[in-house]
């Protein structure tokens, strides 16, 4: 068996962003432990700007050429919600240092006191375990409209998208057989192991109660895990304190193999998104020019895998089997105004493939691109606006 597996503080999973300055030069920069990615920031020197400094979580910079002011990009790498989190800031270094530190802020509250099923203090996690009783578990406002947006979304993608498979997901534990330094011992579920965990889950069996004091009533042994849309809901959120800064001109955050684009640049060029090619992840199948806000995410069966015997059990659980999907799309990036739709289309268009993947993500007003097994690019319309081959 051989153990495949793209680390937390590895950044490239399937996007990585260009986003050169105006003197256009574009590099490479690496994370700690030698992991490459291919996100470039303007640079005379790209690899000593990236290597020396970014790669330990410091702040790059340019020169404005025309005032001799310092003012964009800074550039900051930590880690939040389980992945590595990028940011690159066109501002003042006093504002974008600001602005970073409330975004790690932010990510790491939503994990403790919202999506974790892991940690007591969430709010998933006292759903999860009020599983079965009676009287149902109080919700806030903002978990009762994400709840329902996530039951709307499995109805629209006939069960491709479920939030309720974590029982399902607890029993096959791909994320830890992935991270392992020595995956031998990996073992499929068996049969009815599998069987007794999708009989535990469905969208369709839960049960909200909306008004001034929304409720959510569950059955016993269901687990909510929102894995699947947890990094797009944090991308809107991001939206939200952007849209609040009146001293940033543009900025790209990314969280693992999600990505939020906002603003522009000083020299006015454009947002590029490369998309990585899944054969060979060193090397792009093409890119995305962007202008504005965006948020663009992944889902692929080579991000998180183990393989044994030459087949691959992979992260994206199809709902109606329990195992791992099984799809002629090897990737499959999605592009939209919003990172709720954006995560979670990913994940459901994966499993559905490009006919009903497309017609889905046009019901939320998003563009999506489909890597084939056989290497075929399959996209939507306006998906062609954006995507050049390279």
């Amino acid at each position: 068996m051989k153990r495949y597996f793209k680390a937390a503080r590895v950044l490239v999973l399937w996007l990585t962003v260009f986003s050169c300055c105006s003197c256009g030069v574009e590099g490479t920069w690496k994370l700690p432990g030698g992991e490459n990615g291919s996100l470039s920031e303007g640079s005379s020197n790209p690899a000593e700007t990236k290597e020396a400094g970014l790669a330990e979580g410091q702040e790059g910079s340019w020169e404005n050429r025309e005032n001799g002011e310092k003012t964009a990009p800074w550039q900051y790498v930590d880690t939040a919600m389980g992945t590595v989190i990028r940011q690159t800031i066109y501002g003042t270094e006093e504002t974008a240092a600001a602005f970073s530190a409330e975004v790690m802020a932010l990510l790491t509250e939503m994990e403790s006191s919202e999506l974790s099923w892991r940690l007591e203090s969430s709010e998933v996690y006292r759903i999860n375990a009020a599983a079965g009783k009676k009287d149902g578990c109080a919700l806030s406002e903002e978990m009762a409209q994400l709840l329902q947006s996530c039951m709307d979304l499995s109805e629209k993608a006939e069960g491709a998208f479920d939030v309720t498979l974590g029982p399902v997901s607890r029993l096959w534990n791909i994320d830890k057989w992935a991270a392992v330094t020595d995956g031998e011992d990996f073992k499929p579920p068996l049969p009815d192991a599998i069987r007794e965990a999708v009989s535990l889950c469905g969208s369709s069996r839960l049960r909200l109660e909306k008004g001034v004091s929304p409720r959510i009533f569950m059955p016993e042994g269901m687990q909510l895990d929102l894995g699947a849309v947890g990094k797009g809901i944090a991308l809107s959120r991001l939206c939200e304190l952007l849209e609040k800064q009146t001293e940033i001109a543009g900025a790209v955050i990314s969280l693992g193999g999600s990505i939020l684009t906002w603003g522009s640049k000083p020299d006015g060029s454009v947002w590029k998104v490369g998309i990585v090619n899944p054969f060979d992840t060193a090397s792009n199948i093409g890119i995305l020019s962007l202008e504005g806000k965006w948020c663009i995410s992944t889902s692929g069966d080579y991000e998180r895998y183990v393989e044994v015997n030459g087949v691959r059990y992979h992260h994206i659980l199809d709902p109606l089997t329990g195992c791992p999907a099984v799809s002629s799309v090897r990737g499959v990036s999605v592009l939209s105004q919003d990172g709720f739709s954006s995560d979670g289309l990913s994940t459901a268009c994966f499993i559905l493939g490009p006919e009903k993947g497309m017609a889905l993500a046009a019901e939320y007003g998003a563009e999506v691109l489909f890597v084939m097994d056989d290497g075929e690019i399959i996209m939507s319309d306006g998906m062609k606006r954006y995507f050049k081959a390279t």
